[in-house]
C-alpha cells in the first residue's frame, strides 16, 4: 500500500472531491520471503456518502502498472486507465458512452493547462511529474513575487502527503484488526 495504494487513494480523493473517512482492509503477503504486503483490497467510505473499492497488488500477473479508476454517480460514470492515459471514457446512464482525448480544444481549462503534448502523442507518467514540478514552481514564483497563483495551477500539498502516510497507517491497522470498519485518522 505504501506505493500503489497511496497513489490510488490520492487519485480517488482528488477526482471525487471527497475524503476517505472509513476503511475495511485486508493485506496479504503472497510471495514467500517478502517483508511487506504485496497484495491488498479494501472497502472505502467517503465523507460525502460515496463508497469505493481499492485493490492494489504486485502479484496480478500480466497487469504491468495498470492503475485504473472508475467513478460512478447518479447520471453516469468515468473510467480512466494509466495504460491508456490519453483517454477518458464517460459512461452515461441514458446516452451512449463518450470518449475524451488529451490535447483537444473541448477539454476544460485546467486539462488544457496541464497538457504538455499535442493530441495523438502519448502523454502520461513522466509528463504528470513534469506538471507537478512545473505547477509547484509557478505557484512558488507567484508567491515570491507577492502575486496570487493562477487558479489553474494544481499540485499535491503537504496535506496530501500527510493523508498518504495516514492512509498506510490506517490500512495496516484495519488489516490487523478484527474490527470490520476502521475510522480513518489523519
Amino acid at each position: 500500500m505504501g506505493d500503489i495504494g497511496t497513489h490510488a487513494a490520492h487519485l480517488a480523493e482528488y477526482i471525487s472531491g471527497q475524503k476517505i473517512v472509513k476503511l475495511c482492509a485486508d493485506l496479504n503477503i503472497v510471495v514467500p520471503g517478502r517483508l511487506l504486503d504485496d497484495d491488498g483490497a479494501m472497502l472505502l467510505k467517503f465523507d460525502k456518502g460515496a463508497s469505493g473499492v481499492l485493490i492494489a497488488s504486485q502479484v496480478a500477473a500480466g497487469e504491468e502498472n495498470n492503475l485504473k479508476i472508475r467513478l460512478y454517480g447518479e447520471k453516469g460514470g468515468l473510467e480512466w486507465s494509466q495504460q491508456e492515459p490519453n483517454t477518458l471514457l464517460v459512461k452515461w446512464l441514458d446516452a451512449p458512452a463518450q470518449v475524451y482525448r488529451t490535447g483537444n480544444g473541448y477539454l476544460s481549462p485546467i486539462a488544457q493547462f496541464n497538457t504538455r503534448t499535442p493530441g495523438g502523442h502519448p502523454e502520461g507518467y513522466l509528463e504528470a511529474f513534469g506538471n507537478i514540478y512545473k505547477n509547484f514552481v509557478l505557484a512558488l514564483s507567484a508567491k515570491l513575487n507577492n502575486e496570487t497563483p493562477d487558479p489553474l495551477i494544481d499540485y499535491p500539498t503537504v496535506e496530501d502527503g500527510v493523508r498518504g502516510m495516514a492512509f498506510i497507517d490506517n490500512v495496516v491497522a484495519s488489516s490487523q484488526s478484527d474490527q470490520k470498519w476502521w475510522d480513518y485518522v489523519v
